[in-house]
């Protein structure tokens, strides 16, 4: 059962991390609205957190490359640094995950080393699910509230983009892995607790036995000093 889930856990891992990428990467985080007087303007604007495109009717889409950071909003700036570290996170949960499971050899046979190992993945599956969320709600929050802003010229506006979705979806399954990740490690922590009683059991039947043993070689050879006499 915990190597099915294991087994779960690192493939869903392998598409939050495609998903991260994948989010981080697409310029359609925020695309151009229309409303109002854009409605007979045939162009349409994506903005990404690396790069801005433009599509116009009956032309090839053109992508450019932001000079600078600062002219990014204050919304995307964030986003691209915890997006960064999305990707190195869920790329260590995946590596600490994979050695801390059944299958790894990584730590031996040493079943605490594994177990603590496996709880540490699960545990930066959850900090990659915040770190993941967190801008792509910020974002997404940012739009919809400048979207309804009166005082927003309409050619201001934004509707949220693909990547927003994508993100979003991406968060829940990192969300999903973590909580695999740790309920794989209580399964393996309770079965260890049970072993122990088990391991303690025989350990106290060797020794009855071996203390029998020792009492009738003790007596055959106290008899034998007496016969002797």
């Amino acid at each position: 059962m915990t190597a099915t889930l294991e087994i779960l856990a690192m493939i869903l891992g392998f598409i939050g991390l495609f998903g991260t990428i994948l989010v981080t990467a697409l310029p359609m985080w925020r695309v151009s609205a229309f409303i109002g007087a854009n409605l007979i303007v045939m162009e349409e604007l994506w903005e990404g957190l690396w790069m801005t495109c433009y599509n116009q009717e009956n032309f090839r889409m053109q992508c450019k490359e932001y000079d600078s950071v600062l002219i990014l909003p204050t919304e995307l700036q964030a986003a691209r640094g915890l997006m960064c570290v999305s990707i190195v996170l869920v790329a260590l949960s995946l590596s600490i995950t994979g050695c801390g499971s059944r299958k790894c050899n990584c730590c031996g046979d040493d079943t605490k080393s594994k177990n603590i190992t496996l709880a540490l993945g699960g545990c930066l599956f959850l900090l990659s699910f915040l770190t993941t969320l967190i801008p792509v709600s910020l974002v997404g929050h940012t739009v919809i509230r400048k979207f309804y802003n009166p005082t927003t010229l309409d050619s201001q506006k934004r509707e949220l983009g693909d990547a927003l979705f994508i993100g979003w979806a991406t968060s829940g399954i990192l969300l999903i892995t973590g909580i695999i990740v740790l309920f794989s490690y209580s399964k393996r922590r309770s079965m260890e607790e049970e072993s122990y009683p088990e391991a303690y059991a025989v350990a106290a039947r060797e020794g009855e036995k071996e203390q029998s043993v020792y009492l009738q070689r003790t007596l055959s050879s106290s008899y034998k000093h007496q016969v002797y006499l």
